[in-house]
């Protein structure tokens, strides 16, 4: 039986790891979340996790890695949802200029 173009493409990809040059927009807002004092985060910065804006594992294969932020104090965090920001992995206003 011969194989179509998705099956050819599939069986070529298999194990490799396919890079994003930029990351997903997830939403065009910062997110607000209430840390814990010297608590450990890890931020999503390929904008692929279900679970933003942390990361779950969504990253592996494109070449991006979470962004490790550990909160100095207990306070609402602004973390980038749109992937842009200057200030990882807070929000810089970035967004504003999508």
């Amino acid at each position: 039986m011969a194989k179509n173009s998705a099956d050819i493409v599939r069986d070529a990809l298999v194990g490799k790891e396919i890079h994003m040059s930029e990351p997903v927009v997830a939403q065009t807002s910062p997110y607000g979340v209430e840390v814990e004092a010297r608590q450990d985060y890890w931020w999503c910065a390929c904008g692929k996790s279900d679970d933003q804006p942390f990361c779950d594992g969504s990253h592996r294969g494109t070449g991006f890695s979470p962004v490790q932020y550990t909160a100095e104090k207990s306070e609402t965090f602004w973390f980038c949802g749109c992937k842009k920001t200057g200030d990882v992995p807070q929000c810089d206003g970035s967004h504003n200029k999508l």
